[in-house]
């Protein structure tokens, strides 16, 4: 059977709301087709107690918690809210059809009053599940929080509160067990589930020597870790914390709903009683006055703009969430929709930030030199070394002396069989000559036996995605720049591949301040420039920023705690899925505001001269607010283009 996505609480509201409908029907209809309605199944002064107990039936079983909920908010001394202004109204609306009832006048009032509560509720009802369906996208990060660590202790191992595992212990980690604290492998072999924290769907291999972070699920084998982090300063704790706290960080839009509903409320009760008070008293027709007044009450409320707006940007951030970026705030989420200048640092974000084989010339000899080149740099631990060796992928032939020559290179000797690996100076000192390469980065030229073989173009790799990234942001009238240390040729080559619009070269960390500085002050005040890294380095400009992009897996604590959105995947492609999410979010926050006001507006006005009874109301109030609801819906659906592994699970 498949599994309900409704919490039990949702499951029983649900209930309760189908009962008092199909009872309301029930009466309601009855109600209508009897000749002489309901008031008429009794004869004399207290006919109108009949459907009044019926009603009254209906309207505490869909209204109990409402009734509650204001007594309790009165009670607390909030007073001017969306339960007051609901038993206001559907109090008042009984308390006039029973003036009616005992005055020998039709019976009118009941049946709208338990509408307005019935239709309240399943507004409410609406509200909570898409809220909830949000909250599922961040909730299910809550699930990398680990419950307890196996600490080893002399011969023992105990069952201890991760909180209180200090550095450099030694944690036991069984298969099926997350991972409570950051650190590395010191014993064991594994393979790790990153799903929950990178949305990675692979798992990652780890032996000894390995880092590894929490929240991460050992699935094979028992691993031994020694901590490197506390609790409090893992990377699970930290995503927490972001997650927890970005429904503090409210946007504009947010903040002027929670004023505007301060004031507004207090308003329109006010309004309301002059309404009733005002053209009673001039033509003493107070039923209909009153009846007006209470209609005004109900469509008055302010649910459209207060659940809309920020279940909106709540939809926004599970969104993102659901696809490895963690936003911080909706504030955040709300400037990040501004954002037209994307800053990059280059080591790390745009590049992976480790040498790679990038060419291999002539290309008809690439095995050979490969071979040749791993043969001499396999007993290295020089990043260049590891380059050649990883890119050969298979054991190096073994048995030769291994001679490092400082500053040029190594020399590989067994049996006479020779082999040089090193740069131009070193073939030169052996008399061979080379065919020279011009590309940019490091180039290894390879000798076999005095006869040069080839050469290796060593470079820091692109990431695969930047280019795309770069198009994308480019595609919605984004201006790029990038930021890097190294020199200018590479600066300019790397450029040129990704397309950006501009580039600066050779900066130390405080340049890139300086730089961004200019960028602020020259950008238009409707703008907002963003900067994307991972370093610490980097810290000092994302917090200078409009808004700080870090690069979540593999980015440092500072540059982490210092930005305003968080990459879990270190995958680019989340930069423009995020400015998408975003300008949509946006778009259907501008869309209830304006309609919920429209709408509200029209009916009052209507209201006020009669025009509209309490039905029209209704609408206006709970209609207006369900559309809304519906609306903001639309921001936690699937987006194109997006990644297919998303961060939750199923």
């Amino acid at each position: 059977m498949k599994k309900t996505s409704l919490s039990r609480r949702e499951q029983r509201t649900l209930i309760r709301i189908l009962v008092s409908l199909a009872l309301f029907l029930i009466v309601f209809l009855t109600d209508k087709i009897m000749p002489g309605g309901l008031g008429g199944v009794f004869d004399g002064a207290a006919a109108w107690v009949f459907p009044f107990c019926l009603y009254l039936i209906i309207y505490l079983l869909i209204g109990y918690d409402v009734l509650w909920r204001a007594v309790r908010n009165i009670a607390h001394g909030q007073v001017f809210d969306e339960n007051f202004l609901m038993c206001v109204a559907t109090l008042g609306a009984f308390a006039l059809a029973i003036y009616r009832g005992t005055t020998g006048q039709e019976i009118e009032g009941f049946d709208e009053a338990c509408a307005v509560l019935l239709f309240y509720q399943i507004g409410e009802f609406f509200q909570r599940y898409a809220t909830g369906k949000s909250r599922k996208s961040i909730a299910a990060l809550m699930d990398i929080r680990p419950d307890y660590a196996f600490v080893r202790r002399g011969s023992e191992v105990k069952k201890t509160d991760p909180a209180e595992v200090q550095v450099g212990e030694l944690i036991v980690v069984g298969p099926g067990e997350k991972i409570p604290l950051d650190g590395i492998i010191v014993r064991g072999t594994s393979t790790l589930d990153t799903k929950a924290l990178t949305g990675e769907s692979l798992p990652r291999d780890v032996s000894e020597g390995d880092e590894v972070i929490s929240g991460c699920v050992n699935l094979t084998s028992q691993i031994e870790v020694r901590t490197e982090k506390a609790f409090y300063d893992s990377t699970v704790s930290k995503i927490l914390e972001l997650v927890e706290n970005a429904a503090e960080q409210k946007s504009k839009a947010e903040n002027f709903i929670t004023r505007f509903a301060r004031y507004y409320t207090p308003a329109v009760c006010g309004i309301a009683l002059l309404l009733a008070v005002v053209p009673g008293l001039i033509t003493a027709d107070w039923p209909t006055w009153i009846y007006r007044a209470l209609s005004f009450l109900v469509v008055s409320c302010p649910c459209a703009l207060v659940i809309s707006i920020p279940l909106s940007f709540f939809a926004g951030i599970g969104a993102a969430s659901r696809y490895g970026i963690l936003v911080k705030g909706s504030n955040y989420l709300e400037k990040f929709n501004q954002a037209n200048v994307f800053v990059f640092d280059k080591t790390g974000t745009l590049t992976r930030g480790n040498f790679a084989v990038t060419c291999v010339a002539p290309a008809d000899r690439r095995e050979e030199i490969l071979r040749l080149a791993a043969i001499a740099e396999q007993g290295s631990s020089h990043p260049i070394a590891r380059s050649i060796v990883a890119c050969y992928g298979r054991p190096a032939e073994e048995g030769y002396l291994l001679t490092n020559i400082a500053g040029e290179g190594v020399r590989a000797e067994r049996d006479g069989d020779v082999i040089l690996c090193g740069n131009e100076k070193l073939m030169a000192q052996n008399g061979i000559d080379v065919v020279r390469e011009t590309g940019i980065g490091t180039i290894i030229y390879v000798a076999h036996n005095g006869r040069f073989v080839g050469s290796l173009l060593i470079a820091d790799e692109l990431k695969p995605e930047a280019k795309e990234v770069i198009g994308a942001l480019s595609g919605m009238n984004c201006k790029t720049v990038m930021l890097t240390g190294d020199n200018e040729a590479v600066a300019e080559n790397v450029a040129g591949q990704l397309g950006v619009s501009e580039y600066r070269a050779s900066l130390l960390p405080q340049d890139k301040v300086t730089q961004l500085e200019d960028l602020l002050a020259r950008k238009q005040p409707s703008d907002a420039v963003c900067f994307v890294g991972d370093g610490i380095n980097d810290a000092p400009v994302l917090m200078r920023s409009d808004i700080g992009i870090a690069m979540g897996g593999m980015g440092s604590d500072a540059a982490i705690e210092a930005s305003d959105i968080v990459l879990m995947k270190d995958d680019l492609r989340g930069i423009p899925l995020a400015k998408r999410i975003a300008k949509k979010t946006m778009a259907i926050v501008r869309q209830n505001i304006v309609f919920s006001i429209a709408v509200k507006a029209a009916i009052l006005i209507l209201s006020a001269f009669g025009i509209a009874n309490m039905w029209i109301a209704v609408f206006g109030d709970v209609g207006v607010a369900v559309l809304a609801i519906l609306n903001a819906m639309r921001v936690n659906s699937r987006y194109k283009g997006a990644a297919e592994q998303e961060t939750t699970t199923k």
